[in-house]
C-alpha cells in the first residue's frame, strides 16, 4: 500500500498529469494540482517534491523504471541481425505497452504532447527518453542501417518521427477516453512501427539542414 507520503505523492502526480493534459503545462497551478487531488494543502507540490520542476521531473521519470525493464527484454530477444522494424518495435512498444497497462481515460500521452508543446520543457523530453543507455544503443544500431540517408536529413526525420509517435498516441488516447473504443494498443504500436520505417527508410530526394538546432532534439 505504501506510506501515507507515497500515496499523498501519488495523488498530486495523478493529479498533475490529468490537468496538464487537458489545459497544459502553463495554465494549471501547483494550488489547483492539490486541490484536485483532494488535498487541503495548497502548498502540497512544494511539500512532497520540493519545487514544481522536481514535480515535473517526477512526472517524466515515474514509469521509466518499467519500460527500461521492457526494453532490455526486447532487446534481449532480438536475433543476430535485427532489422530496422525489429529496432524500432524495441523503441515504441515499451511506451505504449506502457500506455495500455493505465486504465481508461488515462492521461499520460497527451500529458507528454503538452510537454512538446512548451519550448523549455523540449529538452527535458528528450533528456527523459535518451537517458536510457538500452535507448541509445538502439539508436545507434537503427542509424547503422540507414547509412545512405544524409545525417541533416536522417536527423530531421527522426525528428518528425518523435512528433509522430508522442501526438498519435495522445490521439488514439483521447479517441478511447471519448468514444469508449476497446482499447487495441498492440496493433497502434504495429501501425506506429510501420510508418515509423517508412518515414526513415523512404527515398531522399532533397538534401538540407532543414530544422537545423531543433533536429538535434530527437529521440531516434
Amino acid at each position: 500500500m505504501g506510506s501515507y507520503g507515497d500515496r499523498v505523492r501519488q495523488a498530486l502526480l495523478d493529479s498533475a498529469e490529468e490537468l496538464f493534459a487537458q489545459h497544459g503545462i502553463d495554465a494549471i497551478s501547483n494550488r489547483r494540482i492539490a486541490e484536485h487531488a483532494g488535498n487541503s494543502n495548497h502548498s502540497a507540490v512544494n511539500y512532497h517534491f520540493g519545487s514544481r520542476d522536481e514535480l515535473i521531473r517526477a512526472m517524466m521519470l515515474r514509469f521509466s523504471e518499467d519500460t527500461h525493464a521492457r526494453r532490455q527484454e526486447l532487446v534481449a530477444i532480438l536475433g543476430p541481425e535485427p532489422g530496422l522494424r525489429d529496432l524500432l518495435s524495441c523503441l515504441i512498444v515499451p511506451f505504449t505497452e506502457q500506455l495500455a497497462s493505465m486504465p481508461v481515460p488515462s492521461w499520460r500521452a497527451r500529458f507528454l504532447r503538452q510537454m512538446r508543446a512548451v519550448p523549455s520543457m523540449t529538452e527535458a523530453v528528450a533528456a527523459t527518453i535518451t537517458s536510457d543507455p538500452t535507448v541509445e544503443d538502439l539508436i545507434f544500431r537503427t542509424r547503422a542501417l540507414l547509412t545512405e540517408c544524409p545525417p541533416s536529413v536522417l536527423s530531421g526525420r527522426s525528428w518528425i518521427l518523435g512528433r509522430i509517435v508522442t501526438d498519435s498516441c495522445a490521439d488514439y488516447e483521447e479517441r478511447l477516453d471519448r468514444i469508449g473504443d476497446e482499447p487495441n494498443w498492440t496493433g497502434f504500436a504495429n501501425f506506429l512501427i510501420d510508418a515509423a520505417a517508412g518515414l526513415l527508410s523512404a527515398p531522399v530526394t532533397s538534401e538540407g539542414d532543414f530544422l537545423g538546432a531543433r533536429a538535434t532534439q530527437t529521440w531516434a
